[in-house]
């Protein structure tokens, strides 16, 4: 876990009670992480690790604060938390059907930039003005829409002494953006800068043709605008998509903090009252469909004196039963510093400063993905190691100590997160969003804590398909192309994005 610290038996918030019964895991500090269990992991560590605390085999059990909800005559869903441990306030508006999902695909960005422009002026404001009003007022106001998710997320937070100040502000960016056209050209100038700089960086070089692999014509695919896109933005196609998608009804409002539940649901009724429910429904995002046949894609960085690589698959969906399983392998496989991946391709072979796993869960099956940095002459070795890690997790059974291990890392990481009001209220969020039981988090430390070595096993044969693996690498064409051709059909492209004409592989 990114940070370890022994945790209490029993810890009280202001917002609710969260029991921790029999859970006395004293963590290593950050760096110090625990070995994997079994005896080749252990013999292959070149790091000492002392001071190590017994873990408990008592499961956390914990009862998250359950937040005040209420439906506002809008459609609007709010959910409060209060705490009153300190005078801070954290709000955060998630709008659904507004996000690059589900935008047309002849007007890629279109989403972002909206979400952006909120705070660049409104009926009222200027881009300065309100930037001076936040300064002022201690407060930060951000909205977003990333691509890849299907919502714009409107985020402010500021003492509670002025939450009528800055809430206020943050309701009139929401409600009356005018989309200055003057501003709109410096955004666009800026993102194209950006579109430039990115392409020098190898790691979105490799997100950009890593979702292009996995997710195929999904829209989940595209990673950034063009320089087309951006072009053909103007104020009337961001106050359209304004006007039409962000509804009331398709909304969930969070407030966690030095509140009171009562006098603010009181207070957004008048507040948002202007905001009218519309017919507007929320589209679902098309199935993703796992890409048929194991193939190599290169973008090629002359001269690259090191080779980024990503491989997967598309594997699982949030509302999966298999989700606390898939957390438990990817904390085995690669999630830390303790696993398997980072165990075997740093501290043995020195390949690399690092190599991770990760999977993406939403309410489309997204991929499970590993990958790292490594030096351009280990290349064979490390895809070697890869295969050879995905081969084991999925042939043999991991042993129960090194289970446990996964196991109470990842409850302590969650037990770490209640201390946060805000994690607490995204877990809340979270909740509502996709409509799990109101147990849910109450039960998730159970579950993580109830994988079995069989579990990881099959969860593993089911989601990890090396016959489906789609392995992208970005470094020196002509340097790893034949080290990577027995893997698959290859296909090499340039720096923009653009398939690069076959050349011959030198012999």
């Amino acid at each position: 876990m990114k940070n370890h610290r022994a945790y209490p038996k029993r810890v009280a918030l202001a917002a609710g009670t969260l029991v921790f019964a029999g859970f006395a895991t004293a963590m290593p500090a950050r760096g110090q992480a625990p070995p994997a269990a079994d005896s080749k992991a252990i013999s292959r560590s070149k790091v000492e690790r002392k001071n190590r605390a017994p873990v408990s085999k008592e499961i956390l059990r914990v009862k998250l604060p359950k937040p005040v909800e209420t439906t506002l005559p809008n459609g609007l869903t709010v959910l409060i938390l209060e705490d009153h441990r300190f005078p801070n306030v954290t709000a955060q508006l998630i709008l659904r059907g507004t996000g690059a999902l589900t935008e047309p695909a002849s007007q890629v960005g279109l989403a972002s930039l909206t979400a952006q422009m909120l705070r660049e002026g409104t009926a009222k404001h200027t881009s300065k003005e309100i930037g001076e009003a936040i300064d002022r007022l201690g407060a930060s106001l951000t909205a977003s829409a990333p691509f890849g998710s299907e919502s714009t997320t409107i985020q402010a937070s500021g003492l509670s002494d002025n939450f009528d100040q800055w809430f206020a502000l943050t309701t009139e960016i929401l409600l009356h953006p005018s989309f200055p056209a003057d501003e709109l050209a410096k955004l666009k100038q800026r993102q194209k800068v950006q579109l430039i700089q990115q392409r020098q960086q190898p790691g979105f070089l490799a997100n950009e043709r890593f979702n292009r692999a996995v997710y195929g014509n999904h829209p989940a695919a595209v990673v950034t605008a063009t320089v087309e896109s951006l072009d053909a933005a103007t104020p009337g196609a961001l106050a359209k998509w304004h006007h039409e998608r962000y509804a009331p009804q398709n909304a969930v409002l969070g407030i966690a903090g030095d509140v009171n539940a009562k006098e603010v649901m009181k207070k957004l009724t008048d507040w948002l009252a202007e905001w009218k429910k519309t017919d507007e429904k929320v589209a679902s995002a098309p199935t993703t469909i796992p890409v048929p046949g194991r193939k190599v894609w290169i973008a090629n960085r002359p001269n690259s004196v090191q080779t980024t690589l990503a491989m997967g698959n598309i594997a699982i969906d949030r509302m999966s039963p298999d989700y606390p399983g898939m957390v438990v392998l990817d904390q085995v496989l690669g999630a830390g510093p303790a696993a398997r991946l980072f165990l075997n391709l740093r501290e043995e072979k020195g390949y690399t400063y690092g190599v991770y796993s990760s999977f993406t869960a939403r309410r489309f099956a997204g991929p499970w993905r590993v990958g790292g940095d490594l030096r351009t002459e280990v290349t064979e070795g490390a895809m070697t190691e890869f295969v050879k890690e995905l081969e084991r997790i999925r042939d043999q059974k991991v042993p129960e100590t090194e289970l446990d291990e996964a196991r109470h890392a990842v409850v302590a990481g969650f037990a770490l997160s209640l201390e946060q009001p805000t994690q607490l209220l995204g877990y809340a969020l979270e909740s509502k969003l996709y409509g799990f039981p109101a147990d849910y988090w109450d039960t998730y430390p159970g579950k993580i804590s109830a994988v079995t070595t069989d579990d990881v096993q099959r969860i593993a044969k089911k989601y990890i398909q090396p016959e489906s693996m789609q392995i992208v690498a970005v470094g020196d064409a002509p340097k790893i192309k034949p080290v990577l051709e027995k893997y698959g059909a290859v296909e090499v492209y340039d720096i923009q994005g653009k398939p690069e004409a076959a050349k011959p592989t030198p012999q």
